[in-house]
């Protein structure tokens, strides 16, 4: 019986990547006149986790970089730019959440993200109208696959792992769920089209 699901947001409810394309960055050099693998290098690089994890802010790390390529704009801009070209919702996934919650079914988003990035989608997306609730890695300063993200995210649900779905698309993180208990679902091209059954107990499948 599954009572709660938590879900993934980038790469399952959040349609971030197209044949291994990040959708956002698709036309940032020519809107920033700046490089892209320089800006991802400085970003992403070392120490990211970090970022993550709420241990830094991004935009420190976005200030540091368009000071030292002077980018005009700065650091806010740039980051409102970046979230808006990254607010891609699938679609599909907005009917499933919105049917589950009309069906009773306790959701929450749960997500390596940083607390900007958070902030964007409690604020500036409708995501919140389908959920009950959104943890996120910057907040909670640890992220998955850790067991304390989980664990958290299941006492706040107030609901036994076994009866917790867990959704997403990175599968070191679903072999995590699963191993402190939670049903999991690895959520791919090939496998998205079961969720539903899975979800309805018509499928026993796990998915991936």
């Amino acid at each position: 019986m599954i009572r709660a699901i938590a879900w993934d947001f980038d790469g399952v409810l959040n349609r971030c990547v197209e044949d291994g394309r990040f959708l956002w960055a698709e036309n940032f050099e020519r809107d920033t006149g700046q490089s892209l693998a320089g800006f991802q290098r400085a970003i992403f690089g070392e120490g990211f986790r970090e970022v993550i994890e709420g241990r830094e802010d991004l935009a420190d790390r976005v200030r540091g970089w368009c000071e030292a390529v002077g980018h005009a704009p700065g650091a806010e801009a740039l980051i409102d730019y970046w979230f808006k070209r990254d607010d891609n919702p699938d679609e599909e996934m907005q009917v499933l959440l919105a049917r589950l919650k009309a069906d009773g079914m306790a959701q929450v988003i749960a997500t390596n993200n940083e607390a900007r990035r958070a902030a964007y989608i409690r604020e500036q997306t409708d995501w919140m109208l389908r959920v009950d609730g959104l943890f996120c890695s910057g907040e909670l300063g640890l992220g998955k696959p850790e067991a304390g993200f989980f664990q958290a995210v299941s006492e706040a649900l107030s609901v036994p792992p076994a009866e917790c779905l867990f959704v997403d698309d990175t599968l070191a993180n679903v072999q995590a769920a699963r191993t402190l208990g939670w049903q999991a679902f690895h959520f791919t091209p090939e496998t998205r089209g079961r969720l539903a059954a899975v979800i309805a107990g018509e499928d026993a499948s796990p998915g991936g």
